[in-house]
């Protein structure tokens, strides 16, 4: 019998420390609300007990004691994916697996599950190479990475799942397993891109790629006048069409409050930003960005040459915990039509809103094609990726869900009706949407190895995947 309640037993929490180099924490006890908060403030958890594990054998005696007890396994590092609440679960927080080291000669590196990107950019850069991360320092790397990753290189290397050579993982059965493609191939294909469905990833050995520098940067243009931002939106969709697979790029349009908060210049306005990353020379991305250039961006236009340490400070994520509502979709090619949408959402004259993040990432080239180490993830043939990230105070958490719905139905003629498991939020966790995450044949493979690895759904506080097929229990 799985427990219902949200209160571990005493016995059992004695039990557990003993079993415990790190710390195992109790709701009322010192740093129990911080060890389960994280960066997305819109879903709390209220677990039954916390684990903040030294080591990846406190892992293992965690995964053994709530499978014996009869408790649900959450994971959490940073808490920048979090989709449905810990309520009632044993609570591994991954935060102090600090491993890190680099080869150069291979190329590799071998990253704990506690690891932000800013650090594993640091370490690499050291010798003048690179790991495929997104668009934050912030994220942790294990729940990116088993997310397939999207990085902002993605048209030239793929995702960053295709660059991950090994992971361990503790599975249901409380074992650490490395997985590979020569040791346990189903398991480690679905893990890429299954995420916390088959276990805990505690550390990875992740391909490098040696590279210094990119050509990359923002520009930003006034988006109030509708006729001039489809202008400007329209032009960038041509444009990315013809790009190489070296340059990778997105548009975001923005409307903001008229809000004391805000510096005084953007207060009540709405701009479209274009942000570019080119892996080839400073002098052909120039070249190729000179048509954005000529549309006449409003000051801000930043694109030059820079380290590869400094590629997440083009998007500018926000550090600090956020209350937003978070949505998602894959999109086919978008018409005149589609910019017509798109552009009514931030113009002025309209009431409603504001709708500040609808950003449309530019996919294809290297995130099209099949990579030479298969897993669960895929584009789908889609052409971009839709990121809708809503301001969601409490007092306002309603209507950012609403205005994210209006968003996404009248965008659901371009709707290719697939997304990405790295970017499944809040309802999107309900598992009609999960399947929209992977092909029919990839989502079967996953229910099938979901009965043979977690048949009790021990892992289900996730984007959960249920168990199908002979196995399940």
């Amino acid at each position: 019998m799985l427990h219902t309640n949200a209160a571990v037993d005493r016995r059992d929490l004695v039990s557990l420390r003993e079993l415990i180099r790190g710390r195992t924490l109790h709701p009322g006890d010192e740093g129990f609300e911080e060890a389960g908060s994280g960066w997305l403030l819109t879903v709390e958890h209220r677990p039954a007990v916390v684990v903040v594990a030294a080591d990846a054998d406190d892992v293992a005696a965690a995964v053994r004691f709530a499978a014996e007890a009869g408790f649900p396994v959450a994971v959490q590092s940073t808490g920048h994916g979090k989709s449905v609440p810990a309520d009632g679960a044993v609570f591994i927080a991954t935060g102090q697996l600090r491993e890190l080291s680099v080869d150069p000669r291979a190329r590799t590196a071998r990253i704990g599950a506690g690891l932000r990107w800013g650090e594993v950019l640091a370490a690499a850069a050291e010798h003048g190479l690179a790991p495929l991360c997104g668009s934050s320092a912030q994220v942790g790397v294990m729940g990116y990475l088993t997310g397939g990753g999207l990085p902002l290189t993605g048209r030239t290397y793929g995702f960053a799942a295709d660059h991950v050579r090994s992971l361990d993982i503790v599975t249901a059965d409380g074992l650490l397993r490395t997985v590979s493609p020569a040791q346990e191939p189903d398991l480690f294909w679905a893990v890429r891109g299954g995420k916390s469905n088959f276990g805990v990833v505690v550390a990875a050995e992740i391909e490098l790629l040696p590279l210094r520098t990119v050509y990359g940067g923002e520009l930003w243009y006034p988006g109030e006048d509708p006729t001039h931002a489809a202008h400007v939106l329209g032009s960038y969709l041509a444009w990315a069409k013809e790009q190489p697979e070296e340059m990778s790029s997105s548009v975001t349009l923005m409307r903001l409050p008229d809000a004391p908060q805000l510096p005084e210049e953007f207060r009540g306005r709405s701009f479209i930003q274009i942000r570019v990353v080119y892996t080839g020379g400073e002098e052909q991305g120039a070249r190729l960005v000179e048509p954005l250039r000529a549309l006449g961006p409003e000051d801000k236009d930043n694109c030059a040459a820079l380290p590869y340490t400094q590629i997440t400070e083009i998007y500018q994520d926000p550090r600090n915990p956020v209350s937003a509502h978070l949505r998602s979709a894959l999109l086919r090619e978008l018409d005149d039509e589609a910019v017509a949408e798109l552009v009514s959402f931030i113009d002025p004259s309209n009431s409603g809103g504001p709708f500040p993040g609808i950003e449309l990432r530019h996919l294809g080239g290297a995130l099209n094609r099949l990579p030479g180490r298969p897993h669960a993830v895929s584009t789908q043939g889609a052409a971009f990726h839709l990121w809708l990230r809503m301001p969601a105070p409490a007092e306002r958490a309603e209507a950012a869900r609403t205005a994210a719905d209006e968003v996404l139905e009248r965008l659901r003629p371009w709707d290719t009706g697939a997304m990405l498991p790295g970017f499944l939020f809040d309802h999107d966790s309900a598992p009609e949407r999960v399947r929209r995450a992977y092909t029919e044949a990839s989502h079967q493979r996953l229910s099938t190895l979901k009965a043979t690895y977690d048949p009790n759904q021990l892992f289900r506080i996730n984007h959960n995947i249920p168990p199908s097929g002979p196995g399940t229990s």
